[in-house]
């Protein structure tokens, strides 16, 4: 194993440069032997020296084997585990929040963590049981956006909703069920926290019944529905641009909506 007791093994270019630009411990930059030494791979290993990490030549093979035969472009650090915060800290943070209810894939759920990021939201909450949290797999998904995200975990998804409701957020559950109104056509009070449900099953019952509003996205097409990443993407950049007075932020004004630059 290339990766010590409590440290994980990120690879992928991408998630890999974004967790040596973000908050977490780096420890080891492994490169495999022969890979082909471009721009982007000096400008990772130029940041791993900033970093202090120690870089590592190693046989291809040998990542592989780690990464038990995961697209890893040739590179893989040795990190401390991903960095949650405390809900309570989450919660009173201004704007928009994602939640997720009891996704498993980590293509979902890393998919959904690079749009929460890229649109600003303040922060995402992801329960603790029968989910995926943030592994490297999730990192490698999202591209390495999940680095600069603010995530808490939670036993209890619909405490935390209540919780949420008290601090002034409206809850919208994205639920194609009976009884969802058209998100387009709906008015809804922002900021609002979004609760995505898991693939296949959609939002949970008792979930369902601690949202405000049960909002779908309108299906115009011959294919009934769309993934729960991309359904939450639109969602989320659509609440997002009403958040922000009709327009969505760009540049400096994107990072103060959603206050995610600075994540501790």
């Amino acid at each position: 194993m290339l990766a010590r007791t409590g440290r994980e093994l990120l690879y992928g270019r991408n998630a890999v440069i974004e967790a040596l630009r973000g908050r977490r411990e780096a420890e080891r930059l492994f490169v495999a032997e022969g890979v082909r030494e471009d721009d982007r791979l000096r400008a990772l290993l130029a940041l791993a020296a900033e970093r202090g990490a120690v870089v590592d030549r190693v046989p291809r093979l040998m990542l592989d084997d780690a990464l038990r035969g995961a697209n890893h472009q040739g590179v893989a650090l040795e990190a401390e585990a991903y960095r949650y915060i405390p809900f309570d800290d989450l919660v009173a943070l201004p704007g928009t929040m994602l939640v997720l209810d009891h996704l498993q894939d980590p293509q979902n759920v890393g998919a959904l963590l690079r749009a929460a990021e890229t649109a600003g939201v303040a922060g995402v909450v992801i329960a603790t049981n029968r989910a995926t949290e943030v592994t490297p797999a999730v990192v490698n998904a999202s591209a390495g956006a999940v680095e600069h995200l603010r995530v808490a975990t939670v036993p209890n998804l619909t405490r935390a909703l209540e919780a949420m409701k008290t601090g002034g957020r409206w809850v919208v559950g994205l639920d194609a069920g009976p009884g969802s109104s058209d998100l387009f056509a709906t008015d809804v009070p922002t900021p609002v926290a979004l609760v995505v449900g898991a693939e296949g099953s959609g939002l949970g019952a008792n979930l369902r019944k601690h949202c405000d509003l049960l909002a779908a996205l309108p299906m115009r097409g011959r294919v009934e529905s769309l993934n729960a990443a991309t359904a939450g993407a639109i969602a989320l950049y659509e609440l997002l641009r009403r958040e922000s007075g009709g327009e969505l932020a760009t540049g400096d004004e994107q990072r103060t909506l959603g206050d995610n630059a600075g994540a501790p």
